[in-house]
């Protein structure tokens, strides 16, 4: 079958790759319909996550129809209609039973990399170096999906390809993050980022019942699509004081919940932006955390921090002292996607949630080296490339 593969830094490759097999008896195969890129996918092209081999299959954000399962497999069938969660999880151990499944113990068989970075492995996820398990992705034909009675959901008749393939990663990471931040009626809610994440987080917000949405970003393209699909209220920081516009906006108080949805490649402007630009090149720190250290600054004293953005390992100047001083909650996971994806279908079913928008450029999965540095480098209002084998 034909696959897009990482060969190198900055290189993607479409070549032809084994088929997927199946390996246990819950596994199943789907054959992918619709792929997309996603914003953590940028940091394993650019090297910053050294643990991908040439090969290795990119993509985990996928929706598509099942063709073959294994013997165990219960709840799904062949010719299922079906999205799958990013993170693989076995729903059976003590994490899973939490509802905490891209903690789960069985989903990732090569725990030894992180453990030894973060004293303990996270699950498994498609496409995402081996120091998540080493799983062939999504931007293929087709795909081995482990535990598919766990990970897979079918998708009403009602919601599209286009619409259910970004339940798959965005909508969920977006809604997780919007919920275990404790959004709640009357909140004001900031976003960092207006990619898809930060999107759909903010969409997530609002249907939690947050009184008022504020989306923070530079790119023009973006920003009007949270004007114009999402409803929420824009910033951008390219042109005015974060701090001082949300202080202004908040009454002087600041948001309840502040979401970062950029990751280890945020941009900033001026003297912060460049010393950490210089240390993540020099790999004096791996990550650069400035939309973070903004987040946890301007959050209202008593409020709630929810870190979306895939961080790989030490940042510097973290506000330590600005977050317990001020009372801060602060958390961060990888995607709980089985916990909010039946309910995330259901207001997709109800033209509730909307994500076509965020599809600015579907190619043919051979155009997937091109949809990448689109992506990459926001060229033509590129949001997301999503790719059709």
């Amino acid at each position: 079958m034909r696959a897009a593969t990482w060969t190198g830094v900055n290189e993607v490759s479409v070549e032809t790759v084994d088929d997927p097999q199946l390996l246990n008896d819950h596994d199943i195969i789907v054959k992918v319909r619709k792929t997309t890129s996603c914003g953590s996918d940028l940091h394993l092209l650019g090297g910053y996550i050294p643990f991908m081999r040439a090969g290795d299959v990119l993509g985990h954000e996928f929706m598509g129809e099942v063709v073959e399962v294994g013997r165990g497999v219960r709840e799904r069938k062949v010719g299922d209609r079906v999205v799958v969660n990013s993170f693989i999880a076995c729903g059976t151990c003590w994490y899973c039973r939490q509802e905490l499944y891209s903690l789960c113990d069985n989903g990732n068989p090569n725990p030894g990399i992180t453990e030894g970075l973060w004293g303990q492995s996270p699950g498994g996820c498609f496409g995402y170096s081996h120091a998540v398990g080493g799983f062939a992705g999504s931007h293929a034909e087709y795909i081995r999906v482990p535990y598919g009675d766990v990970g897979a959901f079918v998708v009403p008749e009602e919601v599209s390809d286009l619409r259910a393939l970004f339940a798959s990663d965005a909508v969920s990471t977006g809604w997780m993050g919007a919920e275990l931040a404790g959004t709640k009626p009357g909140d004001t809610v900031a976003v960092w980022g207006a990619g898809g994440v930060g999107q759909m987080a903010a969409r997530a917000a609002m249907l939690l019942g947050a009184e008022r949405v504020l989306v923070i970003d530079r790119l023009p393209e973006r920003l009007a699509q949270v004007r114009d699909h999402v409803g929420a209220e824009v910033i951008d920081y390219s042109t005015t004081d974060v701090m001082a516009e949300l202080r202004e906006l908040t009454g002087g108080r600041g948001p309840d919940v502040c979401i970062e949805a950029v990751g280890m490649e945020a941009h900033s402007p001026g003297v912060h932006g460049a010393y950490d630009q210089v240390k993540q090149q020099l790999r004096l720190q791996t990550d650069r955390p400035s939309a973070v250290r903004e987040a946890v600054m301007a959050c209202r004293k008593g409020g709630s921090v929810f870190v979306l953005g895939v961080f790989a390992a030490a940042v510097d100047k973290f506000p330590l002292g600005a977050m317990m001083n001020k009372g801060l909650t602060v958390r961060g996971a990888q995607v709980h996607g089985q916990r909010f994806m039946p309910r995330i279908l259901e207001h997709m079913a109800r033209g509730e949630l909307t994500t076509e928008h965020l599809a600015t450029h579907v190619m043919p999965l051979e155009q997937a080296p091109r949809g990448y540095q689109l992506f990459k480098d926001k060229e033509d209002g590129c949001v997301r490339a999503v790719f059709e084998p």
